[in-house]
């Protein structure tokens, strides 16, 4: 094996999570504003869940990467480009966390192009993956903008990090910090991210959650959460909602896995739709429960669970993949055709979600 793929697989070892209760308690307090939305801990569980394969990263850079589609966000190979030369107006900016509050965040923001100047657009709180604010994830935000929604993408770890800053850390380094940063403080986030957006002139006063990974995690805690006036839904990307964790075999009972978290799904209020790569078979095991659990809840719910994608299909998209072999190639190549058809079909089916939820015409 060769000392990148090595590296890649050390990088992707962790690229999720799980939240987890314990049996009988809720991952939700009665208050929405408390210190809630945790499980037995705020540090979730980094799981390591996909193949060999799954985990090598796809090239960071644009160089051999596929030509990109413009209506599509950029894979991680085409960031970089996209970023560069997007049209759209983009700035980092410093959000208060609260109100009068001296702690700041840094985030990201993308504006759509405006008709006339009247017209306002509605607001999408991006929501990076366990790397981090990385360069892949601006590029997600310039295409929700170019899709017609002012994109705010925030950095969680600005706190974690020592303070508010538009260097972006390097994947290890953003794992590692990310363990401290918890649920409640995912919510206020995005809600003073929300708040913010909403604030511009050019705004319309409401917002919707986008998520990958540990953002798609972070989706459905801020559903559970119920956020502020003019939360209208969010999207997962390849993150599970809260669980409740199972109960081990003795010598006369079996054991009872895990399964979805019905109180804490209980509270949501606004429709949340999860999209996943069927090779990502951790979350896809939850999958039916959670159709089930949200059908019999009333709750206004789709997943979809794609095929032969893999965990993180929209970043890997077709990149190319370091391979070691022939064989590897191979499936490399089914994954790259699999990825690109789940986000062929996702990202339209989120924008269409967006602008059904936020009244966009």
């Amino acid at each position: 094996m060769s000392r990148r793929l090595s590296l890649a697989l050390l990088l992707f070892a962790g690229a999720c999570t799980l939240q987890r209760t314990t049996p009988g308690t809720s991952a939700v307090s009665a208050s929405r504003t408390g210190p809630a939305m945790s499980g037995p801990s705020d540090v979730d569980e980094h799981m390591a869940h996909m193949s060999a394969a799954d985990l090598a990263a796809p090239l960071a850079s644009s160089a051999g990467a596929p030509q990109q589609n413009p209506a599509l966000p950029a894979s991680n190979g085409g960031a970089a480009e996209r970023v560069r030369t997007s049209p759209r107006h983009a700035e980092w900016v410093k959000i208060a966390y609260e109100p009068g509050s001296a702690d700041s965040l840094m985030a990201w923001v993308v504006y759509p192009f405006s008709k006339t100047a009247s017209q306002k657009a509605p607001v999408v709180v991006v929501v990076h993956e366990i790397f981090g604010l990385s360069t892949l994830v601006r590029a997600v935000a310039d295409q929700a903008a170019a899709d017609g929604f002012i994109a705010i993408a925030p950095d969680f770890l600005s706190r974690v990090r020592g303070g508010p800053s538009s260097v972006e850390l390097p994947a290890d380094t953003a794992r590692r910090l990310i363990a401290g940063v918890s649920t409640t403080e995912r919510n206020r986030i995005i809600s003073a991210s929300a708040n913010y957006g909403m604030m511009l002139p050019s705004a319309q006063q409401k917002y919707a959650v986008i998520g990958y990974c540990w953002g798609g995690t972070t989706v459905w805690a801020h559903a559970v959460n119920g956020g502020v006036k003019g939360y209208a839904g969010g999207v997962a990307f390849y993150g599970a909602p809260y669980t409740k964790a199972g109960t081990p075999a003795t010598a006369t009972t079996a054991a009872v896995p895990a399964s979805v978290d019905a109180d804490s799904l209980a509270k949501i209020t606004q429709p949340v739709m999860l999209l996943n790569g069927s090779k990502d078979a951790r979350i896809a095991a939850l999958m039916p429960a959670l159709d089930s659990t949200m059908k019999a809840l009333g709750k206004r719910y789709t997943g979809v669970n794609y095929d032969g994608a893999i965990h993180g299909f929209l970043r890997a998209q077709n990149d190319q993949r370091q391979t070691a072999s022939d064989s590897a190639a191979a499936i490399a190549r089914a994954e790259a055709e699999a990825n690109m058809a789940a986000t062929r079909d996702g990202w339209p089916r989120t924008i269409a979600f967006l602008r059904t939820q936020m009244g966009v015409k």
